[in-house]
């Protein structure tokens, strides 16, 4: 496999960089705009992320932060990348997978299930039949998304919450940690609580 280069030495690119060994690239480096930042993961810190027009390889933004994500996957769109999954996640036949997405241990994505580019789904999180997610999401630890349920862009589903199914999630929305979402979000904002209501 070619070199893979990492922007962001942080917590969440120590996983991406422990899954992109797993799945088999040998060659990593980091990226980071905190130049005190040396080593992440056992793998060498280059520099500040404009490097990356000066190397080769194949690319992944472990950034948590979807807008960042997003301008770094927008600005280097001539970039290959990979969709990580780790060797513990469980991906069923007939889905699809956008670039630059991350698919961690314990995760489990079922049939006919389409995930947008640049996406989390992090440690055993769920994404039942038939659903649709957008692009820059991130589905914390522990979240389901139930059957039949549609997602837009840059929403943040927290950890341990719940979408029941046939329930559809505007863009740019966030859903607090252990939250239960039972009835379509048309409005973007913060929602939490038993079922969800938007914070004021």
């Amino acid at each position: 496999m070619n070199r893979l280069i990492i922007i962001g030495a942080s917590g969440h690119g120590k996983v991406v960089a422990d899954i992109a060994k797993l799945v088999g690239y040998r060659d990593i480096v980091f990226l980071d705009g905190d130049s005190s930042i040396k080593e992440c993961a056992g793998c060498s810190v280059l520099g500040e992320e404009s490097m990356v027009e000066k190397l080769t390889g194949d690319l992944f933004i472990a950034v948590g932060n979807a807008s960042v994500r997003q301008r770094l996957m927008e600005k280097n769109k001539e970039r290959y990348f990979p969709v990580l999954v780790h060797p513990a996640a469980v991906i069923a036949e007939r889905t699809e997978i956008g670039p630059g997405t991350v698919i961690m241990a314990g995760a489990v994505i079922n049939s006919d299930s389409k995930i947008g580019k640049g996406n989390i789904i992090n440690t055993c999180a769920s994404v039942d039949h038939d659903c649709t997610m957008g692009d820059y999401c991130h589905l914390a630890v522990g979240a389901h998304m139930c059957g039949t349920v549609k997602i837009g862009n840059n929403v943040w589903i927290g950890a341990g919450a719940t979408v029941s199914n046939n329930i559809s999630i505007c863009s740019e929305t966030t859903i607090g940690a252990g939250t239960l979402v039972i009835k379509n979000i048309k409005n973007s904002g913060t929602y939490i609580g038993v079922p969800a209501q938007i914070t004021h």
